[in-house]
């Protein structure tokens, strides 16, 4: 059962990949405006779900000195993925160097769903509302995510059609995660204790030094407050799923 679960939870991940599509329908103006709302929304949720989901989970389950330890280790590997692979995401197409970028882009998104599918099963192997709200987390960063990917390759010369089917090709690297993870935990105990502090470590490095920087960068003031509550409202919305879930 909760290996269906995992499964299904992941391909709604990678149903996400599709959201370019929205390139065909709306208006190149409209998404410009609303990105940064999504940007900070997936930076409110993923920074809740790391401090109000996994973070009680893991010391509940580890104690706090593991969870520290496991954290910080997970913030470096981040960090040093970032370097490597190109994580770090461009969400302006206009100012990326895209030729180059786009296939180091798609290598690295699929790094990106693979590790997602991992944090995804060991979320669900934990408990189904951790997992469940873990795949949410996931979803709100994907969206923005897979738009600015998308503007990147159709930039490079990609045909829009091109686009959508890479994209969703290197998402479905999340399902190989998602098995990966859910038979190395079930058979392995202390993996499921380590990959949710590391999912926090992640979620954490990805707001803080992916997300929040591009909300630095508004220069509008009226769109940086919005911007801002947009991000207290993701955080908000974690912790209504966590009141949902212990009532």
């Amino acid at each position: 059962m909760v290996l269906l679960e995992i499964v299904v939870a992941t391909l709604v991940v990678c149903a996400v990949s599709l959201a370019g599509v929205a390139y065909l329908w709306v208006k190149p103006k409209t998404l410009d405006r609303i990105a940064i709302f999504l940007v900070a929304l997936s930076a409110g949720v993923l920074m809740g779900d790391a401090f109000l989901h996994l973070l009680p989970e893991s010391v509940e389950e580890s104690g706090a000195e593991f969870f520290a330890l496991a954290f910080l280790a997970s913030f470096s590997f981040f960090f040093l993925l970032e370097r490597l692979v190109s994580w770090h995401h461009c969400h302006d197409p206009k100012h990326c160097k895209v030729h180059s970028f786009a296939y180091m882009n798609l290598v690295g998104d699929a790094v990106h769903n693979f590790i997602d599918g991992l944090i995804i099963a060991a979320s669900f192997i934990a408990s189904v509302p951790l997992g469940i709200a873990t795949t949410i987390a996931v979803v709100a960063h994907e969206i923005p995510q897979e738009l600015s990917d998308f503007g990147v390759l159709v930039y490079a010369g990609f045909t829009k059609r091109k686009a959508l089917a890479y994209n969703f090709l290197s998402s479905l690297s999340a399902l190989a995660g998602a098995l990966i993870g859910f038979y190395a935990a079930s058979g392995v105990e202390w993996v499921s204790a380590f990959l949710l502090p590391f999912a926090a470590g992640g979620f954490v490095y990805i707001a803080s030094s992916d997300l929040v920087p591009e909300l630095h960068k508004q220069e509008n003031l009226g769109k940086a407050i919005a911007a801002f509550a947009v991000f207290l409202l993701g955080i908000a919305f974690m912790y209504a799923v966590k009141l949902f879930f212990e009532a």
